[in-house]
């Protein structure tokens, strides 16, 4: 019962305020002319997990951004339409799985409505702290939930970045396989040394 209330205790404690006021907002884009501007925009692609004690969850999302390094915070936003969204603003921590190209099937998975993205119990464990980890994630970052934000119909959530997990280097680290995978146009896509337009940090 003490671990309970000592739940709802840090719940309570946790930021979450409305970003915008929306009666402030001028009449905008329609949702597909919002979407359209934004096809061509590629982004990078995690698996969120959690756990708020009823069974793990995960989604996946092309919207995770470093906002601070000091202190490590990094943001991801999840969308009111999502199943898995009520247990990710219920739990006090995540863990963000930043994919390689050789993990489109799971980002597929988890982003698939009604499917049971951990069935297969061998591509994932439990974190010492209880969390659920893809263990297959080149990276992965377990971190707490410091704030959540309503905005339109989405909750951005605000992560404290603790840990930081990285797979152990195996035989596909110079294929393909090992590159970034990314989100484009409605398309998965791996990025590799071939997609690389000037060298080094310009």
């Amino acid at each position: 019962m003490s671990e309970l209330i000592d739940h709802i205790d840090r719940q309570q404690a946790r930021q979450h305020v409305a970003l915008i006021d929306e009666l402030s907002l001028e009449p905008g884009l329609s949702p597909d002319g919002f979407r359209e501007a934004f096809r061509n925009h590629a982004g990078g692609v995690a698996v969120v997990t959690a756990d708020a004690g009823r069974g793990p969850v995960a989604l996946t999302a092309t919207s995770v951004i470093s906002v601070s390094a000091t202190p490590p915070l990094l943001v991801f936003s999840a969308s009111t339409l999502s199943s898995t969204t009520p247990t990710i603003l219920e739990s006090l921590s995540v863990v963000v799985h930043l994919l390689g190209a050789g993990q489109v099937d799971l980002a597929r998975l988890c982003a698939t409505s009604g499917a049971d993205r951990f069935a297969d119990t061998a591509a994932w464990t439990r974190l010492p702290t209880g969390e659920p980890h893809f263990v297959a994630a080149p990276v992965s970052i377990r971190g707490r939930i410091a704030a959540t934000f309503t905005a339109g119909a989405s909750t951005l959530v605000v992560v404290n970045a603790t840990h930081a997990h990285h797979a152990p280097t195996g035989a596909d680290a110079r294929s393909d396989a090992s590159g970034p995978l990314v989100y484009h146009n409605r398309t998965w896509h791996q990025l590799s040394e071939l997609s690389q337009m000037v060298s080094g940090a310009q």
